[in-house]
């Protein structure tokens, strides 16, 4: 007698289709349609959250450009001035304070503008 194997592949398949709830037109109600889709999903957020990442350092980045900018100085210099200084701050946190509280973000850029300054200095004393 031949077994089929009828309620494992009734369970896979029912599993298959509850995750492709929602997707547009046969996507959601065919299984092989639904197959190709829930593969291709898998493979979409696994990347997008790798993409999601950058996509924040980006935004913390010209958030941080944009505060530097109004104080009279460049992101990049900003930053080399931030190691001059020895702050160690990260631009998620450097983009808060840009934002949220602008009295904080005034004080580092104090700090790291000195840090830059003494940097100069340093140089046209030894050129």
């Amino acid at each position: 007698m031949r077994i089929k194997c009828g309620k494992n592949s009734r369970k896979r398949k029912k599993r298959i289709l509850r995750e492709c709830k929602g997707f547009r037109g046969g996507r959601g109600n065919l299984f092989r349609q639904a197959v190709v889709t829930l593969i291709r999903s898998r493979v979409y957020a696994y990347r997008d959250r790798k993409v999601r990442k950058r996509e924040f350092r980006k935004l913390w980045i010209l958030r941080i450009n944009a505060a530097v900018r109004q104080r009279g100085m460049s992101y990049s210099v900003f930053i080399n001035g931030l190691k001059l200084a020895g702050l160690l701050l990260n631009r998620k946190m450097l983009s808060e304070l840009a934002i949220n509280v602008p009295e904080a973000f005034d004080e580092i850029f104090a700090i790291v503008k000195e840090a830059v300054a003494k940097k100069q200095a340093a140089l046209a004393v030894s050129a």
